[in-house]
C-alpha cells in the first residue's frame, strides 16, 4: 500500500510538473509576439532596420509614438472611435438579444421563417456597391450613424444568444407570465440578467469591431474630417511613412519625421495603440465568460 501511495504520489508530481512546462511553453507563445512587437515600437527606428530585435529595445525610444500623436486627425478620430464602439456595441447587444429572445419563443409561429432568412444572410450578401447605394439612399453616408445602423443585427451574434436562451429552463418564464409579467418584463427582469456570460462575448466581440473598423470610413466618411475614426487616421499615418513623405491637413510637419523612421516602427507602434484599449476592457468581462447558466435563477 505505501509503495502504490508513493507511485501514486510521484505520478502526480510528474503530472503537475509536466502541466506547469505546457502551460509556460503556451504563455511564451502566446506573449512573444506582444513583446516583439511591443519591443520594436520602443526601439530607435534607425537601429530597427538591422533587426535583431526579440523581447527588449535595443536603442530604447518614445519616437515613434510622438510621431503617432503629433498627427493633428489622431484626437479627433479617436473620439470617434470611442463613441462609435459605446453607441455600437450597445444597439447590437440590444437588438441581437431581443431578437434572440423572440426566436427562442415556442409559440413565436414565424421563428422558421425568420430564422432561415437570417440565416441566408450569413451566406449571402448584396456586394459592396449596392450596399454602398443603400447607405446613400438612406441618406447614411456623410454621418455618424452609417457606423452604427448597419450592423446592428448580426445573424451569427443572434444564432448564439439564442441557443443560450434556449438552454434556460423555460419554466421561469412561464411562472413570471403567472405572476403577471409581460415578455418585455420577461426579457429585461428575466433572460438578460441570466444572459450575462454569452452577452459579455457578444459585447467583446462588438466592440472589438466596431474599435477596428476603418473601412467603411474610408467609403462613407473619408472626405468628412469630423467623422474620421483612429483606425483610418492611423493607417493614413502608416500609408504616410511608407510613402515617405506626410499626408492630410499637417504634411509638411509628418514629411520631416517620416525620414527618421521606418515604416516597421510605426507599423507596430500603431499596432500597440489600437491595442492596449481591448486589453484594458478585456479583463473586466472575462469574469462573466464562466459561470453556470441559471446561476441565482432558482433561490429557496
Amino acid at each position: 500500500m505505501a509503495n502504490k501511495a508513493f507511485n501514486a504520489t510521484r505520478g502526480d508530481k510528474l503530472f503537475d510538473i509536466f502541466n506547469i512546462l505546457a502551460m509556460t511553453l503556451v504563455l511564451i507563445v502566446t506573449l512573444y509576439p506582444f513583446l516583439n512587437v511591443l519591443a520594436i515600437s520602443l526601439n530607435n527606428s534607425t537601429d530597427t532596420v538591422r533587426g535583431g530585435i526579440y523581447l527588449w529595445p535595443r536603442e530604447f525610444t518614445l519616437q515613434n509614438y510622438k510621431t503617432i500623436f503629433q498627427y493633428e486627425g489622431l484626437l479627433q478620430g479617436l473620439q470617434v472611435s470611442i463613441l462609435r464602439t459605446i453607441v455600437g456595441t450597445l444597439l447590437g447587444l440590444i437588438s441581437s438579444s431581443m431578437i434572440a429572445f423572440t426566436l427562442s419563443r415556442p409559440d413565436f409561429k414565424l421563428r422558421k421563417f425568420v430564422s432561415t432568412t437570417l440565416a441566408l444572410t450569413m451566406y449571402f450578401s448584396g456586394g459592396l456597391i449596392p450596399v454602398y447605394i443603400l447607405m446613400r439612399d438612406l441618406n447614411l453616408i456623410g454621418t455618424f450613424w452609417v457606423y452604427v445602423l448597419p450592423g446592428m443585427i448580426s445573424a451569427f451574434n443572434v444564432f448564439i444568444i439564442r441557443s443560450f436562451i434556449d438552454g434556460l429552463p423555460y419554466a421561469l418564464q412561464e411562472s413570471a407570465k403567472l405572476d403577471g409579467a409581460n415578455d418585455f418584463k420577461i426579457y429585461y427582469k428575466i433572460i438578460l440578467p441570466l444572459c450575462k456570460p454569452v452577452l459579455a462575448t457578444i459585447a467583446l466581440f462588438l466592440a472589438v469591431g466596431q474599435w477596428n473598423a476603418w473601412f467603411d470610413t474610408y467609403l462613407y466618411n473619408g472626405s468628412k474630417a469630423h467623422l474620421t475614426t483612429l483606425q483610418y487616421e492611423l493607417m493614413k499615418v502608416l500609408q504616410s511613412t511608407q510613402q515617405g513623405s506626410g499626408a492630410g491637413r499637417n504634411a509638411n510637419d509628418m514629411a520631416q519625421q517620416m525620414t527618421q523612421i521606418s515604416p516597421e516602427s510605426i507599423k507596430m507602434a500603431i499596432t500597440i495603440v489600437v491595442t492596449v484599449p481591448i486589453l484594458i476592457v478585456y479583463p473586466f468581462l472575462q469574469k462573466y465568460f464562466v459561470g453556470g447558466m441559471t446561476l441565482g435563477a432558482v433561490k429557496a
